[in-house]
């Protein structure tokens, strides 16, 4: 009985979170490695998915084991939603200590930025990556942090492979506007871009570049693996002189004063 009670949970959990993103059988099976009909059967259910499928389903939704057997999400969306936002959804971050038992930060280069996307919550993926030790005093021993080296101009005069240095924020209502942010999604990967927090109007998350060029656009919750706040950069990039610093400025107006006064004689 209880078994029976499960796959019906599964089935209907399933079809209400394949609706709600937007996917056909045939999208979602893609997705989770499964053949259409395979979808079709846990739906209705004429049969119940491995737990190896369960595993899938649950990381491609974003959601806890235990959430997609037990509850009923096609009743409780709005509490589910709360919670994944939130983080009291079972949002884990994976990371690494030294064998004093210490957190050390994580560093994401470039090149393993597709692989994040993916391995994010795997420890093993996770432990692969280089991680250091930085002694700051603006850092707390009591919170999470990662590097994350960003590629692109649409966030200049930050330059492209720069070191992001983030504080994980499990709380995206936490989100302050404006703030800059390392954004993990499905579909965008990684992006450093400033955030402006729409979620609990329409659950969806506006992001916007420094430079102009890029235009704003916006992304929704459930599409978003992690969110890191921005706390400072490391980069090997020095500023070139700055042609319109404050002392050239002062000589172009002391030029432009002596031209205007030799013109009045």
């Amino acid at each position: 009985m209880a078994k029976a009670l499960i796959m019906e949970y599964i089935g209907q959990n399933i079809k209400y979170l394949r609706k709600a993103k937007g996917l056909t059988q045939e999208e979602l099976a893609k997705n989770i490695g499964v053949n259409r009909a395979m979808i079709g059967s846990y739906e209705e259910n004429r049969a119940a998915p491995k737990l190896s499928v369960i595993q899938d389903i649950a990381y491609f939704f974003n959601i806890s084991i235990d959430d997609l057997i037990k509850m009923k999400l096609w009743e409780e969306s709005n509490t589910v939603i709360s919670d994944f936002i939130k983080g009291d959804n079972l949002r884990v971050v994976s990371t690494v200590v030294d064998k004093n038992d210490k957190e050390l930060i994580t560093t994401v280069p470039i090149q393993a930025s597709a692989g994040y996307t993916k391995g994010y919550s795997d420890p093993e993926f996770i432990g692969e990556l280089p991680s250091f030790s930085l002694p700051l005093i603006e850092l707390s021993n009591e919170r999470t942090y990662r590097v994350f080296q960003i590629k692109g101009d649409s966030m200049e005069p930050i330059k492209s492979g720069s070191y992001i240095i983030c504080e994980y924020l499990a709380n995206w209502e936490d989100i302050k506007d404006g703030i800059p942010y390392i954004l993990i999604s499905k579909d965008d990967g990684i992006v450093y871009k400033r955030l402006y927090n729409n979620i609990k109007d329409n659950s969806e998350i506006i992001l916007k570049s420094d430079n102009p060029e890029y235009d704003p656009y916006s992304i929704k919750v459930d599409e978003i693996h992690e969110v890191w706040k921005a706390l400072g950069f490391l980069s090997f990039n020095l500023p070139e002189p700055d042609e319109l610093s404050m002392s050239s400025l002062h000589n172009m107006i002391l030029g432009m004063k002596n031209e205007i006064e030799q013109l009045k004689k």
